[in-house]
């Protein structure tokens, strides 16, 4: 069985929040979703779980920060390319997230921007070339030089 992640995320308005991750290349997955939580799966082993404020109360006595104001998680999504980077982020800009809440990064052998959802949590987007990955960055970029 191939390891998966589930992030759990609160949001003020389930309808919205699926529209937008919809929008951004997220599918709906109904056997897990219903009116107090929503699964939006984006691959065989992420999935994000929305969830409203009562059903998140469920999980934890913690307080729900507001994601506008405060950050605890930058939740960030490997893409094939530049192109498959500014795709996302554009698409979520449409759906009405904030493109570019963080610089948009450019080290050459990575390349990376991020977005906002409607609550507020931030999803960084990035592509690296694979030579990088595999011996590393430092030793990719002395490399080049």
């Amino acid at each position: 069985m191939t390891q998966m992640i589930f992030v759990n995320l609160p949001v003020s308005d389930l309808e919205k929040s699926k529209a937008f991750y919809s929008a951004v290349g997220f599918t709906n997955e109904p056997k897990f979703t219903d009116e107090t939580a929503a699964a939006m799966q984006l691959s065989d082993a992420i999935v994000v779980m929305l969830l409203t404020h009562e059903k998140w109360k469920s999980f934890t006595t913690k307080d729900i920060p507001d994601a506008r104001k405060t950050a605890q998680v930058m939740n960030a999504l490997g893409a094939e390319s530049r192109d498959a980077v500014d795709a996302m982020v554009d698409k979520a800009a449409g759906a009405g997230g904030t493109p570019d809440c963080n610089p948009k990064q450019d080290y050459g052998f990575m390349y990376g921007r991020s977005f906002e959802d409607p609550d507020g949590h931030i999803w960084e987007v990035f592509w690296m070339d694979q030579a990088a990955v595999e011996v590393g960055p430092a030793e990719f970029a002395e490399a080049q030089a």
